[in-house]
């Protein structure tokens, strides 16, 4: 009998594994992707919630501005277009991917600096809540609907790039860069716009940044050998969906893909504005603990994750990897019942940072094998938009039950979201490990 495809795999070395990483420019145009990729969410999401509460919104209004980043639910109906459709100016010097890419930063790049111009107004007494939110929420619609965007492309890009041999330490390296780019509009932007800059300087700078990832993408390096583009839309659409349902428990790997990250969605959703009105600390202090050991956290977890990766193989690291997720819970409940202490919430933000880090290169390696290549930018974005569903509509659902529950028995609740998801890999670890198998090339 042959031995399992993890078995068959040699642990990487130490040294080697971060030459693999560090030293090629495949894996270097990975983490300044990833970057791009996480920049724009968190100032769509977090970092916006934190500018809307100590602006004196509601609860529920928060709650409710979570639902802003439902672009990435529904990313995959629109992703077959930038599958088919080149643009002819730009695709002839930079390629079918790039040429999507570059228009899609400079756009959100603009929309940062817009958000920046119109502001958010405080919520004093005789204002117009609604009223006076509504610019800045149109344009963080629109700032999520780009960013979306910009993954589809960045997800189809990566998988055309990296040959089988590189998709492991490829999904770890943009998992670290995804995370650096959202520490960076989380935590930093947080302190930046207490202590230096306001909210609105921050989100300039943030516009900045994201001009930046520009000169990343004309860096980055074509594909070796670009996959033509589908024959027409409807084959766009129609095949890549044809293909995957073809498959043994299709519908179960496509529930699983959504429940795998519901207890992170819920912990998640109001994290912010936990730290800040439930637990007491200045956004300044969030922040600067997010900035900090945040940032540590990731890079370590992110590492950690994708070498492990290749050394328990894909199931058992989805797995582990997702205990360790719902278990890093239990450390936001510790700092809602226990006296506000910057030592204790550097420690549970480092556990959660770490244990995301390790789990999210699991998915994302996951989500990449689930992939025919000649279909990667419609079928990840459909896996990758189902795998947002918990992060955008358990929000208003957060909110109502920390009304109901409170914030230590929210947390609590959101350990034991984790249970199902983990469950369902059970019985589908064959299928998982079948899939894990012939990104490898070793079916």
């Amino acid at each position: 009998m042959s031995s399992p495809p993890s078995a068959r795999r040699r642990p990487p070395r130490s040294a080697a594994t971060l030459r693999a990483v560090f030293g090629n420019r495949n894996m270097a145009a990975m983490l300044l992707l990833g970057f791009s990729s996480g920049l724009p969410l968190a100032l769509s999401s977090g970092t916006l919630q934190a500018w809307l509460t100590v602006r004196g919104a509601s609860l529920q209004a928060i709650g409710l501005a979570t639902l802003i980043g439902q672009a990435y639910v529904f990313k995959f109906l629109w992703a077959p277009m930038m599958d088919r459709v080149q643009l002819p100016a730009l695709a002839p010097r930079l390629g079918r991917r790039r040429a999507w890419l570059l228009p899609l930063q400079a756009l959100l790049a603009l929309v940062l600096v817009g958000m920046a111009w119109v502001g958010i107004p405080g919520q004093g007494a005789g204002a117009s809540p609604g009223a006076s939110l509504m610019p800045v929420v149109l344009l963080a619609v629109m700032l999520a609907f780009l960013s979306a965007s910009q993954d589809v492309v960045i997800d189809a890009y990566r998988t055309d790039l990296l040959p089988s041999e590189q998709r492991g330490a490829g999904a770890a390296v943009i998992v670290l860069g995804y995370r650096l780019g959202m520490v960076v509009s989380g935590g930093l932007a947080l302190w930046l716009a207490t202590d230096w800059l306001g909210w609105r300087g921050m989100y300039a700078l943030m516009g900045g940044f994201m001009a930046l990832g520009m000169l990343s993408t004309l860096w980055a390096p074509s594909p070796p050998a670009s996959l033509p583009a589908p024959s027409s839309l409807r084959a766009a659409v129609l095949e890549p969906a044809r293909e995957f349902f073809a498959r043994p428990q299709a519908l179960a790997l496509l529930v699983a893909v959504v429940l795998y990250k519901l207890s992170d969605a819920f912990a998640g959703a109001l994290s912010t504005t936990f730290l800040i009105r439930g637990a007491g600390y200045s956004p300044a202090a969030v922040g600067l603990v997010y900035k900090s050991v945040g940032l540590l956290a990731t890079i370590v977890g992110a590492l950690l994750g994708g070498a492990w990766l290749a050394r328990l193989g894909l199931w058992r690291s989805l797995l582990l990897f997702g205990i360790a997720q719902g278990a890093s819970n239990l450390a936001y409940w510790g700092l809602a019942v226990l006296p506000a202490s910057l030592p204790l919430m550097a420690g549970a933000v480092g556990v959660e940072n770490f244990t995301a880090g390790m789990g999210t290169a699991a998915f994302v390696a996951w989500l990449s094998a689930l992939c025919d290549v000649r279909y990667s930018a419609t079928q990840f974005a459909l896996l990758s938009a189902l795998s947002a569903v918990g992060r955008v509509y358990v929000g208003p659902l957060s909110g109502w039950l920390v009304l109901h529950l409170g914030w230590p028995h929210f947390f609590l609740f959101s350990v034991l979201s984790a249970l199902p998801g983990l469950a369902l890999l059970i019985p589908l670890r064959h299928a998982i490990e079948q899939r894990d198998a012939v990104q490898q090339g070793l079916a």
